[in-house]
């Protein structure tokens, strides 16, 4: 195999204004390679990556594809190179079908072309067929799920014939089944020749898929090493579907230093040991602040629901993706009520038609796109913090601002938000502070019960620590605390007791300190059982 890499950037910096997001960052992608690329939120991840789509030009450095010199690499002539990128948020057209929007990203755009219908759907067909996407391809976008989207994304980067693909933070939104199909799909790109750039937060996936691994901390390129211990490196050797050809990594470009560990990987990332990701209980759980009794929504899937969660105790809502639990936290917070069962609160019981209401009760729910339904981005970030209780910082006719940005500034200091002003909108935030401003949202409401679904999906690690800090701290402080999460981990370090749901209803208690394959058991109906 030849040496010279599908892609080189030599000591490439980029600026915007004052501010310095790359510093001199260097990166190779090699022929059939996943090449994972992390850092923090802020790290200059995003900025790297629009570099190479031809989104931003870089203020010095150089770019180079296949040894070849690329100057103003633009996002037309990066399409024409084979450079694909699969976002987080499909770019996809919503009321077009998939046929279409596959046609518009593989199709010549030539004046008075007449469209063969039926070669785009066989085509579009053929490219799902070839991922394992069971997608219609007469389907409008806007019917699918993102993970569906993604999918579409995909087929259409297979399509075009892209020698360099770029995943930023593909599995974010997916099944644990659609994770796996995904990990496929890569293998497969990579056994055909194609480099892929694999973003992710989660650092089980990089030690599964990735051959090498990139650091980047405040705009610099601390580190890259091989990823030896997960399957990455033996998957080379499988064949591919695709192409169905073989390729390896020459073992003379890889860094001669052993492969990384995670807690080494977790060090560079944050410039830091991080040993105390998941903090220790403080507080003995006081008095019960809700409990259901065989609570249920037909609407929803959830049946005979009952359990109960205390002042000062934080309880993981754990359970497969589909198992009901988001569909539970909808129903305590009144968007789609209860129609069977009980909610008491204290002790009284109550009913919850509407998101007024259980605000009113004294329930707050973050949810788990923060994105649609946590923060808007371009709101100031003291007009996100205030929302819930607009009527009580305006509560005539007098717009009382001072008072806004007072209460936001003890947020931003309380919950360590970084940020230069709370005036900033929400966009200039980090995946991270964006988290937290959308917890700071709720939690001047000054609630009682607090739901978090997801409350640290798609953030770094360091951002992780944070949170779960605050949620501990919220806690200890008597905050009763029920917590939604796909992340195992999460639910076990986090939990002092945990309920597992399944097929819409709690199939088991067990302590927060419980084993994983106790819970994975009782997520998968295989044991059942009460603590």
């Amino acid at each position: 195999m030849s040496a010279v890499p599908l892609l080189q950037l030599k000591a490439v910096t980029k600026s915007f204004g004052a501010v310095q997001a790359l510093k001199g960052v260097s990166f190779d992608l090699q022929v059939g390679e996943v090449h994972a690329l992390l850092g923090e939120n802020g790290a200059g991840k995003s900025t790297l990556i629009k570099i190479i789509t031809g989104a931003h030009q870089p203020d010095g450095g150089a770019i180079e594809i296949t040894g070849a010199c690329v100057e103003k690499l633009s996002p037309a002539t990066a399409h024409k190179l084979g450079i694909a990128c699969i976002y987080q948020q499909p770019a996809l057209f919503p009321d077009l079908t998939v046929a279409e929007n596959i046609g518009l990203r593989l199709e010549p755009a030539t004046p008075l072309r007449k469209v063969d219908w039926a070669s785009r759907r066989t085509r579009a067909v053929e490219l799902l067929q070839r991922i394992g996407a069971n997608i219609s391809p007469e389907t409008e976008v806007r019917s699918l799920s993102m993970p569906e989207q993604q999918l579409v994304e995909i087929a259409c980067a297979l399509g075009v014939g892209a020698r360099i693909v770029i995943m930023d933070e593909p599995t974010a939104s997916l099944t644990q089944k659609e994770q796996q199909l995904l990990f496929g799909v890569v293998r497969e790109l990579r056994a055909s020749g194609v480099g892929v750039i694999y973003i992710s937060h989660r650092l089980e996936e990089i030690f599964q898929l990735a051959d090498r691994v990139t650091v980047l901390r405040d705009g610099r390129s601390v580190g890259t090493h091989p990823v030896r211990n997960g399957q990455g490196n033996e998957a080379r050797s499988e064949k591919s579907e695709i192409g169905n050809r073989k390729s390896e990594i020459d073992p003379h470009l890889l860094p001669s230093s052993a492969a990384i560990t995670e807690t080494e990987l977790i060090k560079l990332m944050v410039g830091r040991e991080v040993s105390a990701i998941y903090p220790s209980a403080e507080s003995a759980p006081a008095e019960v602040v809700l409990t259901l009794k065989n609570l249920g929504c037909a609407a929803s899937g959830v049946r005979d629901v009952t359990f109960e969660v205390r002042a000062g105790e934080i309880v993981g809502l754990a359970g497969l993706v589909g198992a009901g639990r988001t569909e539970l936290a909808r129903i305590l917070f009144g968007i789609t009520p209860a129609d069977a069962g009980e909610i008491l609160l204290n002790g009284q019981r109550v009913t919850i038609q509407s998101p007024p209401e259980a605000v009113a009760h004294g329930i707050a729910y973050v949810p788990e796109d923060r994105r649609r339904h946590g923060v808007i981005l371009e709101l100031p970030i003291a007009h996100n913090i205030t929302m819930a209780i607009h009527h009580q910082i305006f509560p005539g006719t007098w717009l009382r601002f001072g008072a806004e940005r007072q209460l936001a500034l003890e947020f931003i200091r309380d919950l360590d938000v970084k940020t230069y002003s709370p005036e900033a909108p929400g966009s200039s935030l980090s995946g991270g502070n964006q988290q937290k401003v959308s917890l700071a949202r709720w939690l001047a409401t000054k609630p009682k019960l607090l739901i978090l679904d997801e409350p640290t999906q798609g953030v770094d690690v360091g951002a992780k620590s944070e949170i779960h800090k605050i949620i501990r701290r919220l806690a200890k402080e008597g905050l009763a605390v029920l917590m939604i999460s796909s992340d195992l981990p999460e639910v076990l370090g986090m939990s002092d007791r945990i309920a597992v749901m399944r097929g819409g209803t709690i199939t088991a208690m067990l302590p927060g300190k419980s084993d994983a394959h106790e819970v994975m058991a009782a997520a998968l109906g295989q044991k059942e059982r009460a603590a």
